[in-house]
């Protein structure tokens, strides 16, 4: 039977061993949301990388260039990280290379998995169903805010977690995410909307807990293969 870990924070990754295990990385608000929209909308491939800098690398090749931090857009790039800002106009065809705050970094730091897969509750069942599937030990890893737990992360992961009845769950945190779902799931926006990251929202006027929230609204499974993320 395969098993199923939860990681709170990349600050944890270091006390799990990822090799021979898939990862889904989870950032809510808002990388991995903003992944599934572009793949969604018909984005040939998303690149992501530690910084601004390296991502601006990639303006030579083609590629578009989305950088947020902090929750902003970065000046001098084509997007930030708002999933609404990938449209199927800017994005179709397209190759994107991607940093953000939380969810890149998360990745990054996940690269010693072998396989790599990007969840968020745009693509929750797809994902879910994917994973029953490929039947392979899971360590789903919440991207987090700078290294602390946020809620919105941990939600989806419990979300995750309780649809993939077939895998045995070896650790309290899954078990943790999987009750914060379920005393949560009739209510999301509203407990979502009581979080840290949605108050920083507000006070920087962003409005994207509707769609980020928008369950399986973008129906892609993007997997990390290489040095990029596709739709498979």
């Amino acid at each position: 039977m395969p098993t199923i870990e939860t990681v709170f924070s990349p600050a944890l990754i270091q006390h799990h061993a990822l090799e021979n295990r898939s990862v889904v990385i989870i950032d809510v608000l808002r990388a991995t949301s903003s992944i599934c929209y572009a793949l969604f909308e018909g984005a040939r491939s998303l690149m992501p990388v530690s910084t601004p800098e390296d991502c601006l690398r990639y303006r030579t090749l083609g590629c578009l260039c989305a950088a947020e931090r902090n929750g902003l857009k970065l000046d001098g790039f084509d997007m930030g990280n708002s999933p609404l800002e990938f449209s199927r106009d800017l994005v179709q065809g397209r190759d994107i290379a991607i940093t953000t705050t939380n969810g890149t970094y998360a990745l990054l730091e996940s690269r010693s998995a072998n396989r790599i897969f990007i969840g968020s509750f745009l693509n929750l069942d797809l994902l879910a169903h994917y994973l029953m599937m490929e039947n392979q030990d899971i360590t789903l890893v919440c991207a987090g805010w700078k290294n602390k737990v946020n809620l919105e992360d941990s939600l989806f992961a419990g979300a995750l977690a309780s649809k993939l009845n077939d895998f045995e769950i070896r650790c309290d945190s899954t078990l943790m995410a999987i009750e914060l779902w379920e005393n949560s799931k009739d209510r999301l926006y509203e407990v979502v909307d009581r979080s840290s990251h949605a108050r920083r929202f507000k006070r920087l006027g962003v409005d994207d807990l509707p769609v980020c929230l928008d369950l399986n609204r973008c129906p892609v499974v993007p997997e990390y293969l290489g040095d990029r993320i596709v739709a498979v």
